[in-house]
């Protein structure tokens, strides 16, 4: 199972302590622009670097509009990940809500 939270969502959950952010969409897409502090995985390699995340971590997983993180979290829920939370609307959303973007790697 998994949570959808919205911007202000993931503003409270960083309050409450550390998030790790995942971006699911493509290195193209990722070129353009990252929320600070996110790690990237492209969807399609999720399956091969999922092992390198901490399951008991809060998570946080995004992509353009949020279809593929959704995906992405039911595929790691499946593998016992229990704190998991997609971006309602991805980077779009975080976007309409007046938030800046960052280069990836910053």
């Amino acid at each position: 199972m998994f949570e959808q939270i919205d911007v202000n969502g993931l503003d409270a959950l960083q309050t409450e302590g550390p998030v790790v952010l995942i971006d699911v969409r493509t290195d193209a897409e990722v070129a353009r622009g990252v929320i600070t502090g996110t790690r990237h995985i492209a969807l399609h390699e999720l399956p091969h670097q999922a092992s390198e995340l901490d399951p008991n971590a809060v998570t946080v997983l995004y992509c353009q509009s949020g279809g593929r993180s959704a995906q992405a979290c039911a595929f790691l829920s499946d593998q016992g990940f229990a704190k998991l939370h997609n971006l309602q609307g991805g980077i779009m959303g975080w976007l309409r809500a007046g938030r800046a973007l960052s280069s990836p790697g910053e």
